[in-house]
């Protein structure tokens, strides 16, 4: 009988298949309290490993203090995009009084790359502009 279901061919169902795509949901119990249940042992039972171990689980599960707002907001990184998307003209004062003029083709952490028209494309520093504003406002700071 066991030639016979070896030679059988493997087939997985479709309930097998939606089976393993399933997400596994566990409750949180109290450890102690189902161990003192199931195996009639007190807490003094249990092996100090376990009693550390349901300490910290017990405390996990406790709220959270309200944690620090982040201090990456990504206000920037949301201004430098619709500027680029929009390609406003955008005037650039960098800290020694020079104004630029032109548009945001493209931005990372450190720098700008600002293109002109009827001159060349300026990478810029952050370090080195102290402000900018959209061409046609008033920027005087």
């Amino acid at each position: 009988m066991k030639d016979t279901l070896d030679s059988m061919p493997t087939e997985q169902s479709a309930d097998q298949e939606s089976f393993a795509n399933r997400k596994l949901i566990r409750p949180t119990l109290n450890r102690v309290a189902a161990d003192h249940a199931h195996n009639n042992h007190g807490p003094n039972h249990t092996p100090p490993e376990r009693r550390d171990r349901d300490r910290d689980r017990d405390r996990s599960s406790a709220p959270a203090r309200k944690t620090a707002p982040t201090e990456q907001t990504n206000a920037e990184n949301f201004y430098y995009q619709k500027q680029m998307q929009s390609k406003t003209p955008m005037v650039i004062v960098l800290r020694d009084g020079e104004e630029v003029h032109g548009y945001i083709e493209w931005y990372d952490k450190n720098c700008i790359k600002l293109n002109r028209n009827g001159a060349a494309n300026l990478m810029i520093y952050k370090p080195a502009i102290k402000y900018m504003f959209k061409e046609g406002e008033n920027g005087k700071k």
